[in-house]
């Protein structure tokens, strides 16, 4: 009875406390409600729809993290959860850690940020005598003019120090787009060149610099290289959305470009650094890393654009400025990972959103995050909701006719229709030959509107044509697609191209999955654009062995020139290099020896008749199987076991020297497909 009695007097304790406790949490009102619910609301929109299998974020006010929390599973097979502590790559939000580590060094006297590049880095050069006009800034604000991207086995299942000198090899060969200063167009490789120039001044490999001069000052115990090199933390890994296979670990070589791992948590906190002068930086050094750095394009357009800064990918947006709310954000996105952070640094108030799926709305999840968080504060007005009305058609404007023809972006060729009758116009993509209505625009006062909302316009300057997107929502123009200009006497190359398959050469076995497309390519082209070939891209044809960039305001473009090698025409496009698929060895029935030479060119074969094959593959070896039509249908990155090729089918053998493969094909009859 009595040890009865002591039960029920201990549990009605433990009720009272309970209820005292709940009432004094519940009386203790959470301030950022709203933007948490926001957030996590947006988040699990994205994890239901496969937009990203897994994501974790976190807000920071005052220097303290008032939220943070994981979604999903980071290892499905193991059940193990995203936690606060779970790292994902960063992908570009890494530019910022370079351009900080370049103004440490400027801090210490030894970088100015407008005396050339070559000054710090004599073995760079172009084939274009511009380049020696490049400065430190110019790197950091995008404004170089190069071309854009080192792709060849820079992102992968392994950190490969030699891509920094495959850039320098690489730019060798290269021309630029623009002169420097000129534009302000997304570039990753002057990160790659500034992440050289801390380790050249600093005399420290990279990761070493930034662990003494920012990791350990800040406390930043779980950033650091990508997810593919950790060993012993917890890792976000990626699962393909339609397959639900697991990805071996990404890393990523181009360290300054986008090559760190981090958590929400961190994130935030290396943001709020930018509060304050002292806890990394020096007062000018702040001030410059916190301003926009403007190309001399700027305010050529109708809206402001992206106001870029050193690392930053904007320095404002025009709701904010408004407000007197400066506004520093920087997006990152890898083959597996979405990332975005975003802090108002004079109210110490910091959001990042790390997502593991290419297709997150990272950068649109922080926004919401940091909207939530200045209204709840009482810094910006609450918006109200914005209900579509479609837009009437008007009557198009009378210049209309003068932007009509043939547009590109740097992977497609398009044409521009306009419709007078429906006051409208018709963007058209090519798919190889054939013309693909893409969107109608419907135009209405001084802009064109597509089915959703979505505005944009035409704009002449400087001698060049663009199709700009108007993001109303952000207030502010990005440059979408540029007009590509008829040729007065058009050039052919000394072969030709039109219809011909490709097949890359220089591809390492552990380069990711991301660059998988760029193994199988056709080029083609066009009767209605003479003087130029589409590889990968538009290239206007400026000798019989070479095809250059033709636009200045274009992310990612490449060159191609022609070469002769093994009796056959191959082909650099940049840094990647191809023969033509009539090079590819037969698949013959029964057993298939490949040696990979001391070149270490990955080798090709064809199945002349449907088979069924069997691998036997180097522990570093890959095998990849592609259709006649370039879809893959076998990676041993992620499938193992026998598979079955189709006649036409093409099988890429890649490894180091010396390395072996055996292939063993069985012919199959008609009646035995599946």
């Amino acid at each position: 009875m009595l040890k009865s009695r002591i039960a029920g007097v201990f549990c009605l304790c433990c009720m009272l406390v309970t209820t005292l406790a709940f009432d004094a949490a519940a009386s203790k009102k959470n301030h950022y409600e709203s933007a948490i619910s926001k957030v996590r609301s947006e988040i699990w929109q994205d994890i239901n729809s496969g937009k990203c299998g897994s994501a974790a974020a976190a807000i920071m006010v005052d220097g303290k993290v008032v939220y943070a929390e994981g979604f999903g599973m980071a290892n499905r097979e193991k059940s193990i959860p995203v936690t606060t502590t779970t790292l994902f790559n960063i992908g570009s939000i890494s530019k910022v850690y370079v351009a900080v580590a370049i103004m440490l060094l400027v801090d210490d006297g030894k970088v100015l940020l407008d005396k050339p590049v070559t000054d710090y880095l004599p073995e760079f050069k172009m084939a274009d005598k511009r380049y020696k006009k490049i400065t430190v800034r110019m790197l950091l604000n995008h404004v170089s003019g190069l071309p854009g991207t080192e792709v060849s086995n820079s992102f992968g299942f392994k950190y490969d120090d030699n891509v920094k000198q495959e850039t320098i090899n690489t730019l060798a060969r290269a021309h630029l787009k623009h002169d420097p200063g000129a534009m302000a167009v997304y570039c990753n490789d002057g990160f790659t060149l500034a992440e050289m120039i801390v380790e050249r001044v600093s005399k420290m490999k990279y990761m070493n610099f930034l662990e003494k001069r920012i990791f350990k000052p800040l406390g930043l115990k779980n950033t650091g290289i990508g997810v593919g090199e950790i060993k012993g933390k917890p890792v976000a890994l990626y699962y393909d959305p339609k397959t639900g296979e697991m990805h071996p670990t990404e890393t990523l070589s181009v360290l300054g470009a986008g090559g760190l791992s981090s958590t929400a948590g961190e994130l935030c906190l290396f943001a709020d650094t930018f509060s304050a002068a002292g806890k990394l930086l020096k007062k000018d050094s702040l001030a410059e890393m916190r301003k926009a750095q403007p190309s001399t394009f700027r305010g050529k357009l109708r809206n402001p654009e992206v106001s870029i800064g050193l690392g930053w990918d904007m320095t404002g947006l025009p709701r904010y400025d408004a407000a007197g709310i400066q506004l520093l954000g920087k997006s990152g996105g890898t083959g597996n990972y979405s990332s975005m952070v975003f802090t108002v640094p004079d109210r110490r108030i910091s959001v990042a959103v790390l997502a593991a799926g290419r297709g997150s709305n990272a950068m649109k999840i922080a926004l919401a995050g940091m909207d939530a968080v200045l209204v709840e504060k009482k810094l910006v007005p609450r918006e109200g909701k914005t209900i579509l009305i479609p837009p009437k058609a008007q009557k198009l404007p009378q210049d209309y006719a003068s932007f009509s023809g043939y547009y590109a972006s740097n992977t497609k060729i398009g044409q521009v229709v306009f419709d007078e009758e429906k006051n409208s116009a018709t963007l058209f993509i090519f798919k190889e030959k054939e013309k693909v209505p893409a969107m109608t625009l419907v135009y209405n006062n001084g802009y064109y509107y597509d089915a959703e909302g979505n505005r944009s316009y035409f704009t002449s300057t400087g001698g060049e044509t663009y199709y700009v997107s108007s993001l109303a929502t952000l207030g502010i123009d990005v440059i979408g697609m540029q007009k590509i200009k008829p040729i007065e006497k058009p050039q052919s190359l000394r072969i030709n191209m039109d219809g011909m398959v490709w097949l890359r050469r220089n591809v390492s076995p552990l380069e990711g999955i991301i660059a998988v497309d760029s193994h199988f390519v056709k080029s083609l082209l066009y009767k209605e654009l003479p003087g130029y070939v589409d590889f990968m891209g538009a290239k206007r044809i400026d000798s019989p062995e070479f095809a250059g960039m033709p636009f200045d305001a274009i992310r990612d473009q490449t060159a191609l020139t022609l070469l002769e090698k093994n009796g056959d025409t191959w082909v650099w496009i940049s840094d990647l290099l191809y023969s033509p698929a009539q090079s590819a060895a037969s698949l013959k029935a029964g057993g298939n020896s490949v040696k990979i030479e001391g070149d270490g060119y990955n080798k090709w074969m064809v199945a002349d008749e449907d088979m069924v094959v069997s691998f036997t593959k180097p522990k570093q070896g890959r095998i990849i199987m592609f259709s006649s039509g370039d879809t893959v249908i076998y990676d041993s990155a992620v499938n193992t076991g026998d598979a079955y090729t189709a006649k036409g089918s093409y099988i890429e053998c890649s490894g180091f020297a010396n390395d072996v493969f055996t292939v063993i094909a069985k012919p199959i009859g008609s009646d035995k497909k599946k």
